[in-house]
């Protein structure tokens, strides 16, 4: 875009559409040259939880499972995190929900709280035009849940693919949902302390107090499958 119409363009609010970088892969679940070579790599290698575990513990639970390349909430379960850690990163994936379900994306997740919700900020996953979350901005799709809403009309039907980003380098935390950023924030900030000062959160000190810390996805019991999940590290 030139640059005059691309500065026209941000001053009416305009959202620029950016493909993630799973758009030029060949097939789910893998890299290409090019990803590799700009530091991702995958969470998920489409055949088998390797590389996760139950939030708490040291095993995977029964109710998550790997089925036809995707990564897939099958079962009453638990919240399951990575086993490694992230501080600055950046996080694409693919999801999908079932008519009304409900789920999230955990980030910078900290052990020993009864509740990964306790500590780590949420992306949520919703079916927004089935289930009741989805009539509040709040706590529709994409947002930082509870804290931060999104606009209307991004994402997809249940049953549909959807596409999701998550940066965070340092404080900054972005949420992006289908190639439009959604969400921004800095974590810690006087605006955010605010908001989870007037949550449900501020029930929980450690609550997004920690700035590297595991991925997790949420069992919430509904079905709920992810693949092409990527991370790199920021520098």
């Amino acid at each position: 875009m030139h640059s005059r119409f691309l500065a026209a363009a941000l001053s009416l609010g305009a959202v620029l559409v950016i493909p993630g970088p799973g758009a030029a892969q060949s097939a789910p679940n893998t890299l290409t040259a090019q990803e590799k070579a700009e530091g991702w790599r995958p969470l998920f290698d489409g055949t088998s939880t390797a590389g996760w575990r139950a939030y708490g513990a040291d095993t995977m639970p029964a109710g998550w499972q790997a089925v036809d390349g995707a990564l897939v909430r099958v079962s009453r379960a638990a919240d399951i995190i990575t086993k490694d850690q992230f501080g600055d990163f950046e996080l694409v994936l693919e999801w999908k929900v079932a008519p009304r379900g409900n789920s999230g994306i955990f980030y910078r997740a900290v052990e020993g709280l009864v509740w990964i919700y306790h500590g780590a900020p949420e992306y949520q996953i919703l079916d927004d035009a089935g289930h009741p979350d989805g009539r509040n901005e709040l706590t529709s799709a994409g947002s930082d849940y509870g804290l931060y809403g999104v606009p209307r009309g991004i994402v997809k039907p249940a049953g549909e693919w959807n596409h999701s980003r998550i940066v965070a380098r340092g404080p900054h935390v972005e949420h992006w949902l289908n190639g439009r950023k959604v969400v921004e924030y800095e974590q810690g900030s006087p605006d955010w302390a605010r908001r989870v000062a007037g949550s449900k959160f501020a029930a929980w000190p450690q609550y997004g107090k920690a700035l590297k810390g595991h991925i997790g996805l949420q069992e919430h019991g509904s079905r709920v499958e992810f693949r092409n999940i990527k991370v790199r590290e920021l520098k």
